[in-house]
């Protein structure tokens, strides 16, 4: 497995950055390994799969994790806010960070993420490919 390290600074947003660093590093099935660092304000989307909840506060990021390639990422996240309550839920656009978010993303050797219709969800959703080797 391939691993990518990136530090992320002050106002990038976490999710365009993770899908642009998918993107320019051609990655076909990736997942998130680590991610420490904090944001100044968030974005979060509910269980509902419709809701979209915003956080105006600081939050230290204690996890991330999910799927992550050039057509798609799905991840989710969990933030600390300062009285150490936790919030948490997919990440869409909107979680800005504050000082740094330290990056370290894992590429699936022989593995490419792919999109298929779900008639039973609804939901165009992700599916794994193993590649011919």
């Amino acid at each position: 497995m391939k691993t990518i390290c990136k530090r992320l600074h002050r106002g990038d947003d976490l999710l365009k950055s993770i899908q642009t660093l998918a993107k320019d590093q051609h990655i076909g099935a990736g997942v998130v390994l680590s991610a420490v660092g904090c944001i100044s304000k968030g974005m979060v989307r509910d269980a509902s799969g419709v809701t979209l909840r915003q956080i105006d506060a600081p939050c230290e990021i204690v996890s991330l994790n999910g799927t992550v390639s050039a057509i798609r990422c799905h991840l989710h996240i969990a933030l600390s806010r300062e009285d150490l309550s936790t919030v948490g839920g997919h990440l869409v656009e909107g979680c800005i960070i504050n000082t740094t978010c330290e990056l370290v993303i894992g590429v699936l050797d022989g593995w490419e993420i792919a999109r298929e219709y779900d008639a039973e969800t609804g939901y165009d959703e992700l599916i794994f490919k193993e590649l011919a080797t």
